[in-house]
């Protein structure tokens, strides 16, 4: 089989950079975009907010303790989608084998392309540098044979990065990189790993396949084949994504019904930022609860009406929480999910009609 050439496009603090190139005043100061409000979330932070230990998704009363400076900028999704739908027609000179990730970042399958050029490497750099050229705005690039390393790569050099993973240089890379640094493990993870005395992809690799899946189930499949350097999942251009979910594995359990709430009411934040973004709503909320003893709790809701505000999600989601046992025992994990989506078409329609009613 031909070796493939791969792209991972990340944009650097991608909200962040928007609001500084379109309003000097921010530059240079710790910058937020979200809410500043008691239960708001962040939802990107620049660089000099992240040397305070500010990061996205969290919340933005624990960022202000962190980063007493921190300013906050309301978030402008109009604006992301414009400069994401630009980025992307820059993806389009090249190939039509796109995965879109999330507004800011993609894989980019080059092994053939538009320009017939035999160097994905120099692919990189051209986009990189029209990038900046029509938007202003920097990404970080990475270049490998599959998805997981040059989505590794993508990360190595941030911000305004590029570095290139090559099939001989990858099992020498993996054996010296920290865990932490394994896209798909978390900080809860890496964690449970170190408690195994793994702090390297050297310590991953020496062990066996069985104790892997007997301890991490499908993701212990996954974790002894990347480390080996293999991922054989292809760029999927134009996949539709069937649903949308967000969920927070603690580092403390949870054990009081506020603590649930007031984690939960910041996921629905988080996944109808994720809905805005798309344009799409569902009809189908799905909430997750994972106990201290892994033992999971699943719930869904259907309605005719797709959840076409904040307000109804969250009335509905408090409405499903309610219905639940969830007080028996500690939460280590919270998720919600919607599905069953309809295009924002629909939405208008609905809404049209929803006017037109006496």
């Amino acid at each position: 089989m031909d070796i493939r050439k791969i792209i991972h496009i990340d944009m650097d603090a991608f909200y962040a950079s928007v609001e500084e190139r379109d309003f000097p005043h921010l530059r240079g100061v710790p910058l937020a975009v979200g809410s500043a409000k008691e239960r708001g979330v962040v939802s990107t932070a620049n660089y000099e907010a992240r040397k305070y230990g500010v990061r996205s998704a969290m919340s933005s009363k624990v960022a202000m303790l962190k980063c007493p400076i921190l300013r906050f900028q309301p978030p402008r999704f109009e604006v992301y989608k414009e400069v994401s739908a630009q980025i992307h027609r820059i993806f389009a000179e090249y190939t039509d084998m796109v995965e879109p990730l999330s507004l800011d970042e993609a894989y980019l399958d080059v092994t053939t392309n538009k320009k017939n050029m035999p160097s994905a490497t120099i692919i990189a750099q051209e986009i990189k540098h029209k990038i900046y050229e029509q938007t202003h705005l920097t990404a970080s690039a990475g270049v490998s044979y599959n998805k997981f390393l040059a989505k590794i790569a993508s990360d190595y050099r941030k911000p305004n990065g590029l570095f290139v993973i090559l099939p001989h240089q990858a099992q020498d890379f993996l054996m010296t990189l920290p865990i932490e640094k394994f896209y798909g493990i978390g900080k809860v993870t890496a964690n449970h790993l170190h408690e195994m005395n793994i702090y390297t992809g050297s310590d991953l690799f020496k062990k066996n396949k069985y104790e892997m899946v007997q301890i991490f189930g499908k993701a212990g499949l996954y974790f002894y084949d990347v480390v080996r350097g293999v991922d054989n999942r292809a760029v999927e251009p134009n996949r539709e994504r069937k649903s949308y979910s967000v969920e927070t594995t603690f580092e403390k359990d949870l054990t009081t019904s506020f603590a649930v709430i007031a984690e939960l009411y910041a996921l629905e934040q988080r996944l109808w930022k994720d809905v805005e973004n798309t344009g799409k709503s569902g009809r189908t909320l799905t909430l997750k609860i994972r106990f201290s003893d892994f033992t999971t709790l699943t719930r869904s809701h259907s309605s005719e009406v797709p959840l076409l505000s904040f307000h109804q999600l969250h009335k509905t989601a408090k409405r499903m929480l309610k219905r639940m046992d969830y007080n028996a025992k500690p939460i280590r994990l919270l998720g919600i999910g919607i599905s069953n989506l309809i295009d924002d078409t629909e939405i208008k329609d609905i809404q049209l009609s929803m006017d037109f009613e006496d």
